[in-house]
Parts: structure tokens; C-alpha cells; sequence
């Protein structure tokens, strides 16, 4: 074989490494574009103003802000961890949150269009 494996495999895992904040940071616009979505778009569809809808949308922005800021955190992290030849799992208290959030957000908007249907 010839080429610098040892090299070649650090280029993959940092460009893998790459890619994967690009995905962190995709999912983050997206809640972004939800968030505006759902706060000042669905509100006026419906003919109405209505605060809870603002409020949720940025609830909605939050939690974009937050997988942004992960994601960035985490390549960081990731990109130390392989310059030192060693592991860096993600932390479950930050997955357990992004999670949770999620998670509460999804209930509040199924109450929110079964309660304003």
C-alpha cells in the first residue's frame, strides 16, 4: 500500500467531523424557519393574533439556537479529541435536553392546533 493511512484516516474523520456540524447546524435553520413558521405565518393564515402561536415560534427559534451552538460545540470537541488521538463522547446531558425540549415542543404544538382547531 502507499500513502500516509494514518493521515488520510485523520482527513476523513475531520472532514466527517465537518459534515456532521453542517448537519447540526441544517437542523438548526430548520427549527429557525419552523419557529418563524409557526409564530408570525400560521397566526396570520388563520386571520388572527395570537400570542401563544408567538410565543411558541420562539420557543421554536430557541431550540434552532441551541442546535447551532451544539453543533459547533461539539465539532470543537470532536476536533480536539482526534488531534489527541482519543474519544470524545457527546455528553448525554446535552442530548437528554436537546430531547426533552423537543420533545416538549412537539406536545405543545399538537395542543395548541387541537385547542385553536
Amino acid at each position: 500500500m502507499s500513502g500516509d493511512e494514518t493521515g488520510d484516516a485523520t482527513r476523513r474523520t475531520h472532514l466527517a467531523n465537518e459534515r456532521t456540524q453542517l448537519a447540526w447546524w441544517r437542523t438548526g435553520f430548520t427549527t429557525l424557519a419552523v419557529g418563524v413558521g409557526v409564530g408570525r405565518v400560521v397566526p396570520e393564515l388563520g386571520g388572527s393574533d395570537h400570542w401563544t402561536y408567538a410565543a411558541l415560534g420562539a420557543a421554536y427559534i430557541v431550540y434552532g439556537i441551541l442546535f447551532i451552538l451544539t453543533g459547533t460545540y461539539r465539532q470543537r470537541q470532536v476536533e480536539t479529541a482526534v488531534m489527541d488521538a482519543r474519544w470524545a463522547a457527546q455528553e448525554r446531558s446535552i442530548v437528554l435536553g436537546l430531547t426533552t425540549i423537543g420533545v416538549v415542543l412537539s406536545v405543545l404544538t399538537a395542543v395548541l392546533v387541537i385547542v385553536d382547531a
